[in-house]
């Protein structure tokens, strides 16, 4: 298995760093740490004279070479440093090279309130990368966790609810982790319900939310650590926030039913957790892998 972090000399870079070699551990997994540089700098970057776009390609090999110093000797890392018009799609590039099953970013930026404030890039990967994309929450490298806890997996409804859960599998028995479904169920009165009804839509939902977990139980290889959980709140956030969790954890969420095959989209339930948790999220293509039993 293969893991690429994009890496900026940032707080939000160290973050990505961070939770990359928490990954690589847990998996077993190989780590590129890749910087992308725009393609105007590219070509004064070869050319042997001095100039500033010269030395802004020399300062990003010594930055990726003080980050690999930093990355503990049990990791096998290499680093790679191209350029690309955008950030995102260079990401996306680096990770088809080398055949990485995950890319690994850092949140901080602009956006969203909370853990995760997420930027341009990461915004931008969320609508776009063909393979799962891990944000890593702002103080991600300040944790002294090494390896994943438990996984989260995030059900609900909608087509590919199936294929996250065989990732979520996939990634708990590779990880040799627990792994803990939850139904969210955020209870603002929905279209054609009568308002003044709250619990017969709350009974309603909670019977689903409950058969969604009794069906997906029900696909998992016998004898599979799982335990499951109903959350409800007046909202997502409040929902998500009375789930407990703890360092080392992370949660994994399908992409929007808006996006286009092998596309993430970052979808407004996935939105809205993201402005209350401070755990890891791995956002996953909704057909990143073909429909079939699992292993």
């Amino acid at each position: 298995m293969k893991l690429v972090v994009g890496y900026l000399a940032t707080p939000g870079g160290a973050d990505a760093l961070a939770l990359g070699v928490r990954l690589a551990r847990t998996l077993g997994a190989e780590l590129g740490v890749s910087i992308i540089l725009p393609p105007d700098r590219a070509g004064a970057a070869l050319v042997p004279v001095g100039g500033y776009d010269e030395h802004l390609a020399e300062q990003a090999e010594r930055w990726l070479a003080e980050a690999r110093a930093d990355i503990p000797a049990d990791i096998t890392v290499g680093t790679h440093v191209s350029f690309d018009d955008s950030y995102a799609d260079g990401l996306i590039k680096e990770a088809a090279r080398v055949e990485a099953d995950l890319i690994v970013v850092g949140g901080s930026g602009g956006g969203l309130a909370g853990s995760y404030s997420l930027g341009s890039v990461v915004n931008e990967l969320l609508h776009s990368s063909p393979v799962p994309v891990a944000v890593a929450p702002r103080g991600t490298r300040e944790s002294s966790i090494e390896r994943v806890r438990e996984v989260t997996c995030a059900l609900g409804e909608r087509v590919g609810a199936d294929l996250l859960l065989n990732t979520a599998v996939r990634f708990s028995r590779a990880a040799g982790t627990p792994l803990r479904l939850v139904s969210l169920v955020a209870l603002d009165p929905m279209f054609g319900t009568l308002r003044g009804d709250d619990e017969a839509v709350r009974e309603h939902a909670l019977a689903h939310a409950q058969h969604t977990l009794e069906t997906a139980k029900s696909n998992l290889p016998e004898g599979f650590p799982v335990t499951s959980t109903i959350v409800d709140g007046h909202t997502v956030e409040e929902a998500v926030s009375k789930l407990e969790w703890h360092d080392g954890d992370l949660i994994m969420v399908g992409s929007s039913r808006l996006s286009a095959p092998k596309r993430l989209f970052l979808g407004s339930t996935a939105a809205k957790m993201l402005r209350v948790l401070e755990v890891p999220m791995v956002v996953v293509p909704r057909d990143q892998f073909e429909a079939a039993d699992l292993p």
